[in-house]
C-alpha cells in the first residue's frame, strides 16, 4: 500500500482518482491547488505524486520546478493534463517528471503507469539545480507507521490479534492464511489492523485518522468496506 498524492483542481477527476487508488489499496492525500499540494508534500512525504500541469494559482509545472529547485523532488511525480502541448509533456519530463498522462486516463494506462512509478521508488534528496537521477532506491517507511509486533503485544486482550512477523511453515502469518488471493489476504490484515487502532483510539475516529494518515471519509469507507463496526466510537 502506498502514499500516493493527486493534485487536481477539478473536484471530479480528485475523487475519481481517490477512488480508483483507495480500490487498489492505496492511501491517498487530496490537494486541490499547489498551495494545499506544497503542505501535503511536507506532512505525507508521499510514494507517488499525480500531478495536474493546467490549475488556477501555479501550475504543475512551475511546481515541479520548485520542488526540484529545492531538493525536493526524491518521488515519482507523474503529469497529468488534457489540453498540454507536447512540448509541455517534454519540458515537465525534463524537469523531472517521470511520466505524463493525456485525460481522459484509462484506467489500464493509469494503472500500468502507477504500477511503474512505484517500482521505481524514491531518489536520493538532490541539490538544487542538480539533473534528476534515473535510478531510484526502494522507499524508506516513515517511523510512524504501523506499530511493530512489540508495541502490538503490549495492547490490552480486547486489542486486534497480533500478527507474527514472519509467516510460519504452516502457510499463515499469524491468523492470515498465505494460500488465498492476495486482495483477501491482503483484507484480514487490514481488518486486523483498523481494529487494533480503533481499540487504541478509543474508537476515536479522529484519532484513528491522524494514527492511519487516511482522510476521515477514506476511513469511515475503508471501515465499511472491511465490515468492521464503528459505532462504539466516542465523541470527537
Amino acid at each position: 500500500m502506498a502514499r500516493i498524492l493527486v493534485v487536481d483542481d477539478e473536484v471530479g477527476i480528485r475523487e475519481l482518482l481517490s477512488e480508483i487508488l483507495y480500490d487498489e489499496g492505496h492511501t491517498v492525500e487530496l490537494a486541490e491547488n499547489a498551495a494545499q499540494a506544497r503542505a501535503a508534500r511536507l506532512r505525507m512525504r508521499p510514494d507517488l505524486v499525480l500531478l495536474d500541469i493546467w490549475m488556477p494559482d501555479t501550475d504543475g509545472v512551475s511546481l515541479l520546478k520548485e520542488w526540484g529547485s529545492q531538493g525536493l523532488l526524491d518521488m515519482p511525480v507523474i503529469m497529468m493534463s488534457g489540453h498540454a502541448t507536447i512540448d509541455t509533456a517534454v519540458e515537465a519530463t525534463r524537469i523531472g517528471a517521470m511520466d505524463f498522462l493525456e485525460k481522459p486516463i484509462t484506467l489500464q494506462r493509469l494503472l500500468k503507469t502507477i504500477s511503474a512509478g512505484l517500482a521505481r521508488g524514491r531518489v536520493p534528496n538532490v541539490a538544487p539545480g542538480s539533473p534528476p537521477l534515473a535510478a531510484a532506491a526502494p522507499a524508506v517507511p516513515l517511523e510512524d507507521e504501523l506499530d511493530p509486533p512489540s508495541a502490538l503485544a503490549s495492547v490490552s486482550s480486547i486489542a486486534a490479534p497480533v500478527v507474527d512477523t514472519a509467516p510460519s511453515s504452516s502457510g499463515k502469518l499469524g491468523s492470515i492464511a498465505l494460500d488465498q488471493p492476495l486482495r483477501e489476504a491482503r483484507d484480514e490484515f487490514e481488518r486486523i489492523y483498523f481494529e487494533y487502532h480503533l481499540v487504541r483510539e478509543n474508537h476515536s475516529m479522529t484519532r484513528v485518522s491522524e494514527r492511519t494518515g487516511l482522510e476521515r471519509t477514506h476511513l469511515y469507507r475503508k471501515l465499511k468496506q472491511l465490515g468492521i463496526e464503528s459505532a462504539r466510537k466516542r465523541g470527537t
